[in-house]
């Protein structure tokens, strides 16, 4: 829609690198927020929150790349091109996973607790950056005639972009609600894990940038059935142990 928010002078400002920006701004400053409030040191919370943005900006384009990887093999230029988007979430969740726990271990800090700390606020990160994926023109869903036109496709398309923002803003809501509610270590980053699995398992029928992989099914929806399955290991493992 609008890749190019403003120019000046020889520097561009581009509308998809800006909205993750804002989202990791606005994350940071509601988790501190939420971690002087639950007695957890702000110092460690910035850091770990920016380790996680850049490995999970990292891990989800390696992913991106891989998974496209004939055409970055033809276009080897494009793989630094992030203003142009390609990112995968579940390359992010998988670096910035390793990071944290890395992260959250060396500093003695409680795994699950603190986990459970920051998911909502990166869940709202998650929900700006999906605008930028929609001013980008990336993302995108099939044709139809109620749809948005992208000029970058020439085409009326369904805008999966902000459906999938407006879900994500839902989710937020539902953790913020269980945060602020009495809850077990860990169900606030397994309720996430569960919903979004579920969200971008069903966005995938409507976008058009992702082909079928096995059963009729992409390879996105194949790893939100993984994700959704360990969502309801952790939330066994967590009821097991409150048990016992």
């Amino acid at each position: 829609m609008y890749p190019e928010i403003c120019k000046i002078g020889s520097f561009t400002i581009y509308s998809y690198g800006l909205m993750l920006v804002l989202g990791f701004f606005l994350c940071v400053y509601l988790s501190l927020f939420q971690a002087k409030k639950e007695q957890f040191d702000p110092d460690q919370i910035f850091n770990l929150l920016f380790y996680i943005f850049i490995s999970g900006i990292i891990g989800s384009r390696l992913f991106y790349v891989i998974y496209n990887a004939s055409f970055y093999l033809r276009n080897p230029l494009e793989i630094v091109m992030l203003q142009r988007g390609g990112m995968a979430w579940f390359g992010g969740l998988t670096l910035g996973s390793i990071t944290a726990v890395i992260f959250i271990r060396k500093n003695k800090l409680n795994l699950l607790k603190t986990l459970d700390l920051i998911v909502p606020f990166i869940v709202l990160g998650q929900a700006l950056g999906r605008i930028g994926c929609f001013l980008n023109g990336c993302c995108f869903g099939r044709h139809s005639d109620f749809g948005i036109f992208f000029p970058v496709h020439e085409d009326i398309l369904i805008p999966t972009q902000l459906y999938s923002s407006l879900l994500l803003l839902l989710i937020f809501v539902v953790l913020r609600f269980l945060q602020d509610k009495k809850h077990l270590p860990g169900q606030i980053l397994a309720s996430y894990l569960f919903l979004y699995s579920i969200k971008r398992f069903f966005i995938e029928f409507f976008r058009a940038d992702s082909p079928k992989a096995y059963l009729g099914l992409t390879i996105f929806q194949l790893l939100c059935l993984a994700v959704f399955v360990s969502s309801l290991v952790i939330f066994a493992k967590i009821f097991h142990n409150q048990k016992k």
